[in-house]
């Protein structure tokens, strides 16, 4: 656990207009003050982020909605007392307090409780929102350790708080209560059937004008050596090519390797689909590192538990 001391540095840090890097039970955040302009552009400046993409606040309790949201409506209270502290965003009408940096230009604002005790230990000593994307480049994988911060964003972060292994290893599920209708923007650990049961069906629609959100560009949580999203079927083609071309590939799969494998490495993940986002990030940047000419990952299953693992690894391949 994170000494109180680099707590109080952390708090500080921020108090001062700083970056500090922190565990989330999802992945590690790259926080600032959420009411602080200048430092909140350079969480956009460190990440190289685009203009316009907004960033998640992260709240020490549910009561603090009414200082960045408006409006809050009956299932939003809801599903913070089910759901938070805990790996879920809500999407709720912004105040007229609420920075424009912050929401990207939007009328609307995404919050969430996160439980892991470091994250919350951070929140109760700073006493205010910290806006925290995750803390890597933009589009790029995920960080799930401290050190995934330390290796990709250097000295460009006043401090990391190590926190450990992240214990989902997926970002948070996006609900949109902004809206009439409430709707998922991006999957995550808490599914559409929980929250269906407890606020009624959400819409199918995720067209058209919606908020923009993080981590829904075609491209994204993506390592720097090409990725392909393969069916288990096609896989031993991809293999018997790789072979022949003498190819240096590396493959993350759910079924053993085969004897005949002549390629770099393979990786063979969990079949349960919570062990499986745990160790996601964490085994991409491991195969990155290798610098093959290309990653083969055989699709997991297309069952509902699955989305948020399928969703990460479609936009790696984008």
């Amino acid at each position: 656990m994170t000494p109180d001391c680099n707590i109080e540095h952390a708090a500080k840090i921020l108090r001062a207009g700083g970056l500090v890097a922190f565990p989330t039970e999802t992945v590690y955040g790259l926080g600032a003050d959420a009411g602080n302009d200048t430092a909140l552009l350079n969480i956009y400046r460190v990440k190289q982020r685009p203009a316009g993409h907004p960033l998640i606040v992260h709240l020490a309790d549910a009561q603090l909605l009414h200082r960045y949201a408006r409006d809050i409506p009956e299932s939003a209270w809801t599903l913070a007392e089910l759901f938070w502290p805990g790996p879920m965003t809500i999407v709720l009408k912004a105040s007229k307090h609420t920075s424009r940096v912050l929401t990207g230009g939007q009328d609307t604002v995404g919050l969430r409780v996160p439980s892991h005790p470091v994250a919350r230990s951070l929140l109760n000593a700073f006493d205010a929102g910290i806006a925290a994307p995750s803390a890597n480049r933009f589009g790029r994988i995920s960080p799930t350790q401290a050190r995934h911060v330390t290796e990709e964003l250097g000295s460009d972060v006043g401090l990391v708080l190590d926190g450990g292994s992240c214990e989902v290893g997926l970002e948070s599920t996006i609900v949109d209560l902004s809206a009439d209708q409430a709707r998922i923007l991006r999957p995550g650990a808490v599914t559409q059937a929980q929250i269906e049961a407890v606020i009624g069906e959400l819409s199918p629609d995720t067209k058209g004008s919606l908020p923009r959100v993080p981590g829904t560009h075609t491209s994204h949580y993506a390592p720097l050596t090409p990725l392909s999203l393969v069916t288990r079927q096609s896989l031993q083609q991809q293999l018997e090519q790789s072979a022949d071309s003498q190819s240096r590939i590396a493959v993350l799969s759910m079924t053993a390797q085969p004897l005949t494998f002549k390629g770099t490495a393979w990786k063979m993940m969990s079949n349960t689909c919570k062990e499986y986002g745990q160790q996601l990030f964490s085994t991409l940047r491991e195969l990155d590192r290798l610098q093959c000419e290309k990653i083969i990952v055989e699709s997991p299953p297309s069952t509902p538990e699955w989305e948020a693992v399928n969703d990460r690894l479609a936009r790696a391949a984008g």
